[in-house]
């Protein structure tokens, strides 16, 4: 990290699932060495259940605890390694009194666990003629906000469902985070309406950058996942996308580009506080 420079190297992984969680997370150990390897990145994200089949009757099945557990401890390792930051998409977690939660692990270069981001708003939609998936049949809702801090820049952590919710990303914005990461599986009636839109959304309203990693799309699966892991910039921009099968995904991101955007139209500080405002519970 060049701190003169700003400059951040990411790297995005794409990756297909199957329904074994040995071949599954050994497919992401082998694509973040090779990512190491080619590219050389600060950090490291991975899609949304990337371990598992995405789907109800999976969850508990291939959940595990945290951070003891065989994926856990992979990305650990992986991370002391390569001297890397690891933002660990999500895995369904065994939580306390049997609870199941759709959890984000970070880990950072010395392998330790420095944040759990448990999936806040569950996705429970109905659309006539689209789809139907109820997050809570199986899981439980996590209650906190997760921020980490890679090199001096504040970032911070959503799963999927959590960026319909503007407010979420508001008062992560509130808190300084210069970026938010979604491992996300939109499917193919969310994706091609709303995935970038609001990735573009999330970034215009709170000018920073919006990173999503998606699992590739199998056309096999019982839930079929949009693909086109993003990095928008905090103009809006779409600075990477990836297609739809596996792929790695890698931009070099400039933080100083955040306060350019923030200086030239300053709507932070333009807000009419004494009218509205958004803030946390207890504040």
């Amino acid at each position: 990290m060049s701190k003169v420079s700003n400059i951040m190297r990411l790297a995005l992984l794409q990756l297909k699932g199957s329904k074994d969680k040995t071949v599954n997370v050994q497919n992401a150990v082998s694509k973040i060495e090779a990512a190491v390897r080619e590219h050389q990145p600060r950090l490291i994200t991975l899609p949304e259940c990337f371990n598992a089949p995405y789907g109800t009757k999976y969850f508990r099945e291939f959940s595990e605890t945290i951070p003891d557990g065989y994926t856990s401890q992979q990305l650990s390792n992986l991370a002391k390694k390569h001297q890397v930051y690891i933002v660990g998409g999500t895995i369904p977690e065994l939580g306390e009194n049997d609870a199941i939660y759709n959890t984000c692990t970070v880990w950072s270069p010395s392998g330790d666990l420095i944040a759990k981001h448990r999936k806040m708003h569950l996705f429970d939609i109905d659309v006539k003629g689209g789809i139907r998936f109820k997050e809570s049949e199986t899981l439980s809702a996590g209650n906190d906000f997760t921020t980490i801090d890679v090199d001096g820049h504040k970032i911070g952590i959503g799963i999927c469902y959590d960026i319909r919710f503007e407010e979420m990303a508001r008062l992560y914005r509130n808190e300084g985070c210069e970026m938010i990461i979604y491992p996300a599986a939109f499917n193919m009636t969310t994706g091609p309406l709303h995935w970038e839109l609001l990735q573009r959304s999330r970034a215009n309203d709170n000018q920073l950058f919006v990173v999503t990693t998606s699992p590739a799309r199998d056309p096999s699966a019982e839930y079929v996942a949009y693909g086109h892991s993003m990095i928008v910039d905090p103009w809006a921009k779409v600075q990477k996308s990836a297609s739809d099968g596996e792929e790695t995904v890698v931009a070099d991101i400039d933080f100083s580009l955040v306060e350019q955007v923030r200086q030239q139209i300053p709507v932070f500080s333009q807000r009419r506080l004494d009218l509205y405002a958004t803030a946390r519970n207890g504040q």
